[in-house]
């Protein structure tokens, strides 16, 4: 399982400027953006791309995935994007998120389905995988990992995959749910994202308001040591994703760069303790 760091948090950088960092923090490699503002923009993908990830072999790093804001095969750049990422040896690729209007969800599961037909053709076409993040909220049409289940339904995984995101299945699958859906995902996942949140209520309020924030890997809901098991037993060796997404109002504490970096070496610390950790047995109780 390489481990690697989400270069949106690290931004402000140039490429190598970033790589440089996540070098020194211990990760095995970078999840590029490829994405609109983000290191590799997708009208300059064919230039660009190569540059960006010859700096971070320059660093003794790999590229084993991108993130992308790809939705269809017919997005401006989309194929672009897939057929620079093949160059590179890329084969991991993050999709996009479909937006999911209240009251139209089922419409928007079909239309979701619908673009994802072309994105197998086009994911067929350069051997490359997409991955479907699940992400918390009610925005988004993959907010649950039982839909994503949904419309991973009779796809090749070699195609179409799940990108599990264990802090977004926690704050929307509670005590059971995340579980239940990690197991139902297992065979189909081929990307982790590593990230943690706590509940947090807004004062002042008749009605208590909470808000999940982003919090420290050690402090937040998602029981890690079943997750790292559960993935253990899916046979998962792809690549973990750490995000790091402390700025702004969505983190416990808004961090200033040198903090983030703090506080990613930290989590990385945990996960690697975690990884070295013996795997329990698969009728363990729950930590």
């Amino acid at each position: 399982m390489p481990l690697v760091m989400f270069s949106k948090m690290l931004q402000e950088f140039s490429v190598g400027e970033a790589a440089e960092r996540i070098k020194a923090l211990g990760f095995d490699g970078v999840d590029l953006t490829v994405r609109p503002k983000g290191h590799v923009e997708p009208a300059t993908v064919g230039k660009d791309l190569p540059a960006a990830v010859a700096a971070i072999h320059a660093q003794g790093l790999d590229v084993p995935m991108a993130s992308t804001a790809i939705t269809r095969a017919t997005d401006p750049h989309a194929e672009a994007i897939v057929e620079a990422a093949a160059r590179q040896g890329i084969r991991l690729l993050k999709l996009g998120y479909w937006n999911g209007p209240k009251g139209k969800l089922r419409e928007s599961i079909e239309q979701a389905k619908q673009n994802l037909d072309g994105l197998e053709r086009l994911a067929e076409s350069y051997k490359v995988t997409f991955g479907i993040h699940n992400h918390s909220g009610p925005g988004y049409v993959n907010c649950q990992p039982a839909v994503v289940v949904n419309l991973l339904h009779d796809r090749d995984p070699s195609r179409l995959a799940a990108y599990f995101d264990p802090g977004h299945a926690a704050v929307e699958g509670g005590s059971g749910g995340w579980r239940q859906n990690l197991e139902l995902l297992g065979p189909q996942i081929r990307l982790v994202a590593v990230k943690d949140f706590g509940w947090k209520s807004e004062p002042g309020k008749v009605k208590a308001v909470w808000q999940a924030q982003q919090v420290p890997l050690c402090d937040g809901l998602v029981a890690w040591p079943e997750v790292f098991d559960a993935l253990r037993q899916a046979k998962f060796d792809g690549p973990i994703s750490l995000h790091s997404e402390y700025k702004g109002p969505h983190s416990w504490r808004d961090l200033t760069t040198p903090e983030l970096i703090e506080q990613t070496a930290a989590d990385l610390a945990f996960v690697k303790t975690l990884l070295a950790a013996p795997a329990k047995s698969s009728n363990s109780g729950r930590s």
